[in-house]
């Protein structure tokens, strides 16, 4: 196969920038805002940051340079792209599952990502009316209750992010995800921007900055390093065919090596600016920073009750959230699209609404694990917590691994090679880490993800 002569059906990315925006948007999502924070807040802080940023620099970024790699090569939806790429190094057909695992993945976490984001929408009208000014603890405990155990309202926030997602999507690569990244992205930096003045003004800045840089090497335990690592991997939207699928849309003359750099550093700063908005607001307040997921709609709406301009900053902060959801979201549906596209001859529109119901309605188990069906439990777990844990514990990390794999052991050299295209030592940087260090890292993330590993 020559990938030289080879273009997606889909189209292809106006620029390097437009690409590293893209996938930037599909790998800043909830997770930086919402989980970096409180992983680092339970973990000490900077020497968890130090620790998480070498797993970047060794997991991330080579996992993800093996995954745009193989999207650019085959030029097609994962599975596709997993069949034809399995062909060409002479592997067995069975290869192609791997696309296969990483479509369903990413249609399976969408599904309950948008329950969540629908929870960030509503917060965002809460914020905006007022309703958390002078707020107390239990004030704001009781309202995030009363919304996730009203179904009514869940489904109707549910339903407009799937809807938003299915828009953005139906449009294509240049008038959809292009355009709506092109937006959303710059407007995401800018609120963050805007947010981390604020937070400067609070009294508490150097505080909050002190504990997200200054390294405290004795809270930072086996377990710390190994949740370091697991961040590292799934920050970057890796596993879920999400960034095959954008490295197919890839022109061949862009470096992969550069933009998986520029994607990696500049997920990481949002993280970063995340905290940095978060952490003095949190000291301000004299409130708890390892607060755990419910940081961010019980605790800090807390402190955008009881600051100034409280009403205007907790607004922002809200669509922020959204933002970083939306951008996730519409990376998450493509790699489904893509396929129904290419295998079923369906145009663009009908394949988008098509997923975006199939995933609406799956969606749906989720949102009622939260009320109606909170008694009703699989191995212990309800219906959402069972899809989170099937899709970050299983399928993400086998994923991951079978993609490096495939890509340092399985691909001929001279395709490899050819694809990067980086100096010499530039590929057996990327050939030790892809082959020894990040296989290595991400077994050990999924061994103690479903408990043959435990850390004390």
């Amino acid at each position: 196969m020559s990938s030289e002569i080879r273009t997606s059906i889909h189209g292809q990315w106006s620029s390097r920038m437009m690409f590293v925006m893209a996938a930037t948007g599909s790998a800043v999502g909830l997770g930086n805002i919402w989980k970096f924070p409180y992983i680092t807040g339970e973990n000490g802080g900077g020497a968890f940051v130090l620790v998480y940023l070498l797993c970047i620099a060794a997991i991330g970024v080579p996992i993800m340079m093996s995954e745009i790699m193989l999207g650019r090569r085959g030029r097609q939806s994962p599975i596709n792209t997993m069949a034809t790429l399995a062909a060409e190094a002479g592997r067995p057909k069975i290869w192609s599952m791997l696309g296969w695992f990483g479509v369903i993945a990413g249609f399976l976490i969408l599904s309950y990502y948008s329950v969540i984001a629908g929870w960030a929408l509503s917060y965002v009208f809460r914020t905006a009316s007022g309703m958390f000014e002078g707020v107390t603890a239990d004030g704001a405990n009781s309202i995030f209750t009363a919304l996730v155990s009203d179904p009514e309202k869940l489904l109707a926030w549910h339903t407009l992010f799937m809807i938003a997602t299915t828009f953005v999507v139906a449009r294509g690569v240049k008038h959809g995800l292009e355009k709506a990244v092109s937006y959303l992205m710059p407007m995401l930096f800018a609120l963050l921007i805007v947010l981390v003045f604020y937070s400067m003004t609070t009294g508490h800045f150097m505080q909050g900055a002190s504990f997200l840089f200054s390294p405290d090497f004795s809270k930072l335990t086996a377990q710390s390093v190994l949740t370091a690592m697991g961040h590292a991997f799934f920050t970057l939207s890796l596993g879920m065919g999400a960034i095959m699928v954008y490295g197919s849309y890839l022109p061949q003359d862009t470096s992969i090596a550069k933009a998986s750099i520029l994607i990696a550093l500049a997920d990481t700063v949002v993280a970063l600016l995340a905290g940095l908005v978060i952490f003095p607001i949190v000291f301000a307040n004299s409130l708890e920073p390892g607060a755990g997921p419910g940081l961010i709609f019980q605790t800090l709406p807390i402190a955008f009750g009881q600051m100034e301009a409280g009403v205007l900053i907790g607004t922002l902060f809200f669509i922020l959230l959204v933002f970083a959801a939306w951008t996730s979201s519409i990376s998450l549906i493509e790699p489904a699209v893509a396929w129904l596209v290419e295998n079923h001859g369906m145009n663009r529109i009908y394949a988008s609404v098509f997923v975006g119901m199939i995933t609406w309605f799956v969606g749906l188990g989720s949102m009622l694990s939260f009320n109606v069906w909170s008694e009703h439990r699989l191995f212990g777990l309800n219906f959402f917590d069972l899809l989170d844990y099937l899709t970050a514990n299983i399928m993400l990390p086998l994923g991951g691994l079978f993609i490096v794999i495939f890509a340092g052991w399985l691909m001929k050299t001279e395709a490899s090679k050819n694809e990067l295209n980086t100096t010499k030592s530039g590929y057996n940087v990327w050939l030790i880490l892809s082959r020894y260090v990040a296989p290595v890292a991400v077994m050990v993330v999924f061994l103690s993800a479903i408990g043959v590993i435990k850390l004390s």
